[in-house]
């Protein structure tokens, strides 16, 4: 039977994953929370500066808060992702204090600790979370008892990238509220934007702004709203996919008022609800530490000394999200038969024969940006579905096409995503070994992309898509599906082999590319 907390008990909660040493106790609400944070002279965080910061400050922080150490109940401690250094030295003192207290161990992941505390903060029940941190940036929905990543940073995080620029301009650490501050006084200025189906990229990005020659504010405020856009549109992307209907932001980032404007926009445009927690548990807290604590505590979730090794990769959809017990919704809306249908950048009509798809303009976005990446995204659809239909992969017939709508054919089948057979997910697989053999990438794989008709597997939405001959941009382009499955499919492992199969069948050069594909899939998250 899972353990029950006295009225009076309390969960001991240490975060020190990072930069900042906290520790907090979590009754029946927070009862105290006390920081010490870790500011380096110049540059970033170094890690064993920063865990002996954490060891010279430990005492004194638990202190601040362990006033009645009768009343604790259990030690939760941030067992990763994280700095090893740091890590290590926060899980050192949870042993000791659990030893010492004769209480049980919880190990804690920080990510979801961050959608955790952000749920009760919030009262938001399942919502799409954008978690965006220093090291972490991901889009994150839950389903039968795991959060599922829909989509992630391919290289650095963003709150690192942000800092990253901030260091190349010695401007001090953290990097994001100068950035903020100094984007406020600048304009707009065109910077590469990398969005990859539900995945991104931030390191381009960084790189053109340090090289930018125009005034230090327009770069910050280029920097921010294509960075932040960039966050907002694979949100929005996740959103629509899922068919949920709430937002949560969460993660030190999530302070930025612009990021905020954003989301919010967004989704009172699709009729979605928005929240973000008070900035007290935005940031790497113990409080989340302890919260969550409390919620395992309360569910039997424990480890003992032998388990309690750090996880420096510890990864979010690695949790068995046991105090959870509803399935979560995945898919609420059913499939669309005709009439008009809003997916994440374009609204189709849907006729008897053809099918409209018009582009709209984001309110979230700077217009300059907005403008662009319609133009950009409906000629390249256009010109590609053509291209990879001559090369003899299942597309739409193209209309006609103006600067922001294309006219196609109408696809009479059903949504992949509805009908995700292992028979359907391999027809699927031999579609895109067919595209990649034409040397064109779809840049969106997702199964809302994909209708099965007549034996065949007709690739749609090729708004994000490039020709490219690179392995890397083939692998990426097969990491995005495959993620797709993990975070919607419980059948994940069948459907990935019959995908596969399919895949190799249409395509030559198919091992190179999955084996490229695991190494996206091994590459850290947290840098």
């Amino acid at each position: 039977m899972p353990d029950v907390i006295p009225e009076d008990g309390l969960v001991l909660g240490l975060e020190g994953t990072a930069w900042n040493l906290s520790a907090a106790l979590f009754g029946e609400d927070l009862v105290a929370l006390h920081s010490a944070p870790y500011v380096p002279p110049k540059g970033g965080i170094h890690p064993r500066e920063a865990a002996q910061h954490h060891a010279s400050m430990m005492k004194e922080v638990i202190s601040r808060v362990l006033a009645e150490p009768e009343r604790i109940r259990a030690v939760a401690f941030s067992q990763g992702p994280g700095l090893g250094p740091s890590l290590r030295t926060v899980a050192t003192a949870a042993r000791a204090l659990s030893i010492a207290l004769g209480v049980p161990l919880i190990g804690v992941n920080h990510c979801v600790a961050h959608v955790e505390i952000g749920r009760w903060a919030t009262g938001f029940s399942d919502p799409i979370v954008l978690y965006a941190s220093g090291a972490n940036t991901q889009v994150l929905g839950y389903l039968n008892g795991r959060y599922r990543i829909f989509g992630e940073t391919l290289d650095i995080g963003l709150g690192n990238a942000l800092d990253k620029f901030a260091r190349s301009h010695d401007l001090p650490h953290p990097g994001g509220p100068v950035i903020e501050k100094l984007a406020r006084q600048g304009e707009y200025i065109e910077l590469p934007y990398t969005v990859k189906g539900m995945d991104l990229a931030f390191s381009g990005l960084v790189s053109a702004a340090q090289e930018s020659t125009a005034a230090l504010e327009d770069v910050c405020n280029g920097l921010q709203e294509t960075a932040f856009a960039m966050c907002v549109e694979v949100t929005e992307r996740a959103l629509a996919h899922a068919g949920k209907d709430e937002v949560l932001l969460v993660g030190g980032v999530g302070a930025n008022a612009r990021l905020q404007e954003m989301l919010g926009v967004m989704c009172e445009d699709r009729g979605a609800s928005f929240a973000v927690p008070e900035r007290t548990f935005l940031g790497d807290n113990g409080a989340m530490i302890a919260y969550t604590g409390k919620v395992m505590l309360e569910h039997g979730v424990t480890l003992s000394l032998e388990d309690s090794r750090v996880r420096p990769g510890y990864r979010a959809d690695e949790v068995a999200i046991t105090w959870r017990t509803e399935p979560g919704d995945i898919f609420a809306v059913g499939p669309h038969e005709g009439g008009v249908a809003r997916g994440a950048e374009a609204v189709v009509e849907i006729g008897a024969e053809d099918v409209v798809k018009r582009r709209t303009s984001k309110r979230y976005r700077n217009p300059g940006l907005d403008q662009r990446l319609i133009m950009e995204r409906t000629r390249a659809e256009a010109r590609l579905i053509a291209t990879a239909r001559r090369a003899g992969v299942p597309t739409p017939v193209i209309r006609d096409i103006t600067a922001d709508t294309i006219v196609m054919e109408r696809v009479a089948g059903e949504v992949l995503k509805y009908v995700t057979t292992p028979e359907n997910v391999g027809l699927a697989g031999e579609a895109v070994g067919r595209l990649h053999g034409a040397g064109i990438v779809h840049g969106d794989l997702t199964t809302s992309n994909m209708i099965v008709r007549d034996g065949q597997c007709v690739l749609i939405d090729f708004g994000l898509a490039s020709t490219s001959p690179e392995v890397e941009a083939r692998g990426v382009d097969l990491h995005v599906f495959f993620q797709t499955l993990e975070s919607t499919t419980e059948n994940t492992d069948e459907l990935k082999a019959a995908f596969i199969e399919g895949y190799a069948g249409a395509f030559p050069g198919a091992d190179e590319v999955l084996s490229r594909e695991h190494e996206v899939e091994l590459r850290g998250r947290y840098l």
